[in-house]
């Protein structure tokens, strides 16, 4: 039933009570009755507070928004509409008559506090409440998700990774969306409905832990692909709707202090000398190159130090104007910052295989083998310590009038963490030599034969990181004065509505002089004496260099220049027409154009200690080199034999649209149309001089020419939606949609030259033959609303995916990793969400909310023959056909309850979230060894929040985060190998915090 026949119904049903209680009311009394509504979704706003101020009379809403006053004396008063989460409204000069009933409508909009965010305007899109998302995605074409601000303030989550993991179907695997089980490759990333740059070497999606909660109004995931997204939603379409203009003028201030139970006021956090950063961001410590030939200066391993308390604060205001002429304007900022710190010193990183079919697994074995007598392992206990500065930006202005909207929204933000970790492997030495004592240079394990077998190896990294995004965004929204009233056959036409967006955005990211060490230990040795005529004699305890690879041109220090730039111009048309159909139902045709104009910068310039072959340093296990070699001479040079490749790569998608949402009847409706989009990909390489690659099929590395490895990617599609809604009863969908989309390559996985992080690192060699994935999608959802704010709901999906880009290990005289297309793979799975007020069913339980989401996933690809082949072959013996993708949970599940007190201004928030068993490398053969698969084990987080009002302006939190404290594992189990194996582990700890947020109105 349309709102405004709810409103007048509503209307008559109080004027019918009024009406049997006026004989009490006598001629000196009147009353006043109305309705409180929702401004930003013209819906009812259930349980606002009424006051007149002159008598301090109360009211409260009911579940349909309405309220009446009886018995209030002729006279002038001042009503406030109040609720919590919104601004509240002043209506004066409500004239009383005796004997007559008096009309007044309320109408709020969204506050801005950050426990309840205001909502968006009609300057900007979305909206922060739940009640007014909900009614958005009941009326979105797409199968759509989303959560609030409120609720993503509730839970404690600080930036938008962790508030996606709060919808139904979502997770985040290294800060990029994954959507019912599709990575990042799958799942379009937006902000206001403009797609983002990133600048991650590897992915071509965007971390969304670099946008704090702070700038977000609300997130909305569709999940369904319609004409007018992006042509690779396959996943779904994650869009950050930003604050917007606000209902009044404010200022909003926050401060908030934090303690980890793992982190803060240790005395051994991980840092290195000249570490950490500064206020805002720069590193301590960074800066360019010496000149050639040096001993370069600086830390080049860790030390301890101290880690403080982890703060915010913020600060926010803005305003709006309504002129006498009907035009709107309006202004918003707001400005975050947060300092933080994160450390653990249980960390493990085990490296295992299975060497013989059916054996057990057992350590994986480098430069060397056991029979060679000189090997290394890779058991590492690791020790991290991490120091992260993020503040941002934001922006907005805007004018309105009543059939034109202009709105400039700039959003900066940066994000800075400094790094520093220790990796020790001493176990793999206990592995092969039980109980081993490394002081006793009697032992069997420090005799001459076995000194050098699985010695002890220390690895120590220092990384600082700096990212940056940049965002403007010009769009504009019109009802156009043609064919208003028009009648063309069946369809009479409303007033067009044209909306425009211009976006400017760009992304860096920046790894100034990124220093690796690396050393072994050789412990005290009884040499018998050779020849037999000496004497026996003790060798001394030595510290080695660590090299990679056992390259013995490279030294064990590699210091790294890496920086990203991308930058994106994009344009984007769309014309709604609007019309009344023969039996007066709504719908529109649409149209539109989208132009997205890319360009990647990627410069690494790699340096390291060539031919430094002869350096030791004679001291116990227990005295770190690194602390030392700085003042030793080490000249650091550029190479050959490994020269840096630089590349630009460009990508330009072109797309136009057509869609319909036609009603066939009040109960019945078709969505369709399709979108046809032309995308190029390109890549030039800038080789340094002597670089060389590996053409496709090579062997051995070829020198590396100018346009030798180059990329041009040139492809165009028609990608056709048809969906269905129908609602036989109010509140009450059942929809369905099938499209088509695809799934690009990266810059990286596209370049066919040997690309490593650092010297020595793990090799990967992008495939120039990799293909487009296409996707096939199947979807059903049914949504029941019981009543506003209520929902249950059950959704179906299922995806065929044409040639998935998976990847996969190879050997040609040494192990790299490289992208292939497999042949098929499927996904699909089932959601379950319910959202109840239990206040509905007994005035005990008024104020709770109990929420709850649930994902089951099933996922499978193909390998292609030669893969499962190679997993086949004497020596591996293991069948293995299919596996799960990627990235793709077994489930997801969230739990949540609020408590709202609103007469003491009390809020209470529970939030628990789990991810099931998430696959993270598919099986492989490594040196004629079997590595089995690797999975992600399940985990749940807790976070808890109540919040208290103090006075009229100031509202203290408290929080607590992560209170299981779970520890993330990493195991190899799966086909291949019995029972599960640990790869990696570590664990957060617990926070705590306390914040003040005032709140000034003017």
């Amino acid at each position: 039933m349309p709102h405004r026949a709810l409103r007048l119904l509503a209307r008559l049903i109080v004027v019918a009570i009024a009406c049997i209680g006026a004989p009490a009311w006598g001629q000196q009394a009147g009353s006043i009755r109305g309705l409180v509504v929702d401004r930003d979704f013209d819906a009812p706003l259930p349980f606002a507070e009424v006051t007149i101020s002159e008598t301090g009379a109360k009211t409260t809403a009911t579940a349909e928004g309405n309220f009446v006053f009886g018995e209030v004396p002729a006279g002038r008063y001042t009503l406030i509409f109040s609720k919590e989460g919104f601004a509240r409204q002043v209506r004066s000069d409500v004239v009383v008559t005796a004997g007559q009933l008096t009309e007044v409508d309320g109408s709020l909009s969204g506050d801005f506090l950050e426990l309840e965010e205001y909502v968006v305007q009609e300057l900007q899109v979305g909206g922060g409440t739940e009640v007014g998302l909900l009614r958005l995605r009941m009326e979105s074409p797409a199968l759509m998700d989303s959560i609030g601000s409120a609720l993503i303030s509730r839970s404690g989550v600080s930036d938008a990774a962790g508030a996606l993991r709060l919808v139904p179907g979502a997770t985040v695997v290294d800060g990029f969306a994954v959507v019912r089980g599709l990575p990042d490759r799958y799942v379009s990333s937006q902000i206001n409905g403009a797609r983002l740059p990133t600048a991650d070497e590897d992915k071509r999606g965007v971390e969304l832990d670099q946008f704090p909660s702070a700038v977000i109004d609300s997130l909305q995931v569709s999940k369904t692909f319609t004409p007018d997204q992006q042509g690779d939603a396959s996943g779904g379409a994650v869009n950050l709707i930003l604050k917007g203009i606000p209902a009044e003028t404010f200022i909003q201030l926050k401060a908030q202090v934090g303690y980890n139970t793992q982190t803060t006021n240790r005395r051994d956090f991980l840092t290195y000398e000249g570490g950490g950063l500064s206020y805002w961001g720069n590193a301590n410590s960074a800066g360019p190159p010496q000149p050639y030939g040096e001993s370069w200066t600086g830390a080049v391993g860790v030390s301890e130090g101290t880690a403080p308390v982890n703060y915010k604060w913020g600060a926010d205001l803005g305003s709006r104007w309504e002129l006498d002429d009907g035009v709107t304007v309006g202004g918003f900022t707001s400005f975050s910052y947060e300092n933080s710190y994160e450390f653990y010193d249980n960390g493990k990183d085990d490296s295992l295989w299975i060497t013989q079919p059916g054996a057990g697994m057992t350590p994986e074995t480098i430069q060397g083998t056991p029979d060679d007598g000189d090997f290394k392992t890779a058991l590492y206990d690791v020790t991290r310590g991490a120091e992260l500065v993020q503040w941002s930006w934001l922006a907005g202005v805007g004018i309105e009038t009543e059939y034109n909207s202009i709105g400039v929204t700039y959003l900066y933000t940066r994000t800075a963490t400094d790094v520093a970790t220790l990796a020790e492997d001493t176990r793999g030495k206990e592995y092969y030599f039980p109980n081993y004592d490394p002081n006793d240079p009697a032992a069997i394990g420090n005799t001459p034969g076995n000194r050098t077998f699985a010695p002890y190896l220390r690895t120590e990294t220092l990384e600082y990181t700096d990212q940056t995004t940049s965002t403007l965004i010009i769009s504009g929204d019109h009802q156009l004065p043609f064919f208003e009233d028009a009648e063309l056959g069946p369809f009479t036409f409303q007033r067009p509505i044209f909306d425009w967006a211009v976006t400017l955005a760009s992304a860096s990211q920046d790894q100034p002089d990124k220093r690796q060490f690396g050393s072994l230990f050789l412990p005290e040795s009884l040499n018998p004496g050779v020849p037999p005529f000496l004497p026996p004699f003790v060798e001394p305890a030595v510290q080695r260099q660590y090299k990679p690879d056992a390259v013995f041109t490279l030294g064990n220090l590699q210091r790294t220049w890496q920086s990203i730039d991308e930058k994106t111009v994009q344009y984007a048309l769309n014309l709604t027409l609007p019309f009344e159909q023969w039996n007066g139902n709504e719908g529109y045709f649409k149209f539109g154009v989208f132009d997205d104009n890319l360009k990647r910068t990627f410069d690494q310039s790699s340096w390291s200690n060539f031919n430094d072959n002869t350096a030791q340093f004679e001291a116990p296990w227990d005295v770190r080199w690194s602390q030392f070699f700085p003042d030793e001479d080490h000249p650091i040079t550029d190479g050959p034999p490994f020269i840096d490749v630089d590349y630009v790569g460009r990508q330009k998608i072109f797309a136009w649209y057509a869609m319909t949402d036609l009603p066939l009847d009040s109960w019945i409706k078709l969505i369709g149309g399709a979108r046809v989009e032309s995308i190029d990909l390109s890549i030039v390489n800038y080789p340094e001089e002597d670089a060389t690659w590996f053409p496709p099929g090579s062997l051995a590395p070829t020198q590396l020419n100018p346009g030798d490895a180059d990329v041009d990617l040139k492809e165009n599609y028609v990608l056709p939606q048809i969906g269905f809604e129908i609602t036989p009863l109010e509140g009450l969908a059942f929809r369905g949609n099938y499209a088509q989309t695809i799934a690009l390559p990266t810059f990286k996985e596209l370049t066919p030259i040997l690309q490593q992080e650092y010297l020595g690192g793990d090799i990967f060699i992008g495939n120039p033959d990799l293909q487009i994935s296409e996707v096939t999608n199947y979807d059903l959802r049914l949504d029941y609303v019981p009543y506003l704010g209520g929902l249950l709901s059950a959704s179906w999906f299922y995806k065929d995916i044409q040639n998935p880009i998976e990847y996969v290990q190879r050997v040609t005289g040494f192990t790299y990793t490289t992208a292939v297309n497999y042949p098929k793979g499927t996904i699909n799975g089932w959601e379950f969400e319910c959202r109840q007020d239990l206040g509905r069913f007994t005035e005990a339980l008024q104020g709770l909310l109990i929420g709850a989401n649930a994902t089951v996933i099933s996922s499978k690809v193909n390998l292609p023959e030669a893969e499962a082949a190679a997993l086949a072959a004497p020596g591996i013996e293991v069948d293995i056909t299919s596996r799960q993708m990627t990235d793709a949970p077994e489930y997801l599940y969230n739990l949540y309850l609020t408590y709202d007190i609103p007469d003491i201004g009390s809020q209470i928030g529970i939030f628990y979230t789990a991810t099931g068993d998430t696959l993270l490398a598919g099986a492989a053969q490594s040196d004629g060894n079997f590595v089995p698969s690797i999975f992600q084990k399940s985990f749940g987080t807790l976070n808890v929040t109540f919040s208290q009002k103090i006075g009229d302006y100031l509202r203290l939190t408290l929080q607590a985060k992560n209170l299981t404290n779970p520890t993330f594992e990493e195991v190899y189990t799966g086909a291949g190998v019995s029972g599960e194996y640990l790869h990696k582990s570590f664990s957060l700890g617990i926070d705590f915090s306390i914040a003040l947020t005032g709140q000034f109105t003017f």
